[in-house]
């Protein structure tokens, strides 16, 4: 029986995840929570450290296939998903996620035009019934997001995508919490201090209610 919560963080770049997971984490802190963890996908494992290397950096003289790429962030997911999060979850720890199953469908299925059947099935396969509590979605014009990516570090492969990729990405995330209970928008075109804000009366709200 599961009996921790799991919290995820959801946005294109520049949308201010990072910041955003610290805000949860001290909120929750400051409800007497203090048995949480934070992750990142793809990452927070070994192997998903090694696969986000190679999905940010991937250099050949073939790009990388969208299957591929979409593969290789389930590969990194699952090894998350059995290592850390389900198993802390089941000893009563808080999970903080920078990312999870939905930017799947946000990036290779919005952005890449995969089939969003495809990487359901995904998930219906390897998550099995590992979803988020509650998820906030971070949302940023990608001009915006991408200006603030720009100007924090050089850009990797996928930030220099272009601004039509990113609106497909935003699209389908609105999309898609259009129609879903478990998430709460968030606008992250306000400055820091308002976002944070923001998310700490959201979480307080929800934290009242659950």
């Amino acid at each position: 029986m599961i009996k921790g919560k799991f919290i995820v963080l959801e946005g294109i770049e520049g949308s201010g995840k990072t910041v955003a997971c610290k805000t949860i984490l001290k909120t929750l802190h400051q409800y007497n929570i203090k048995n949480v963890k934070l992750v990142k996908e793809p990452g927070s494992t070994y192997l998903g450290e090694k696969i986000r290397k190679i999905i940010k950096n991937y250099k050949d003289n073939q790009e990388l296939h969208n299957n591929a790429e979409l593969l290789l962030f389930y590969a990194a997911r699952i090894q998350l998903v059995e290592s850390i999060i389900k198993p802390s979850l089941e000893k009563g720890i808080w999970i903080v996620s920078d990312r999870y199953q939905l930017s799947s469908f946000a990036y290779q299925g919005g952005g890449y035009n995969l089939s969003l059947n495809m990487i359901k099935n995904l998930k219906n396969m390897f998550l099995k019934k590992i979803n988020p509590d509650i998820t906030f979605y971070l949302d940023v014009l990608p001009e915006i997001g991408l200006k603030r990516a720009f100007k924090r570090n050089k850009p990797d492969r996928i930030e220099k995508k272009s601004i039509n990729f990113f609106e497909k990405v935003r699209n389908t995330y609105l999309s898609i919490i259009s129609k879903e209970k478990k998430i709460i928008k968030i606008n992250a075109n306000q400055k820091k201090n308002l976002v944070k804000n923001s998310i700490k009366n959201k979480l307080y709200i929800w934290l009242k209610n659950n």
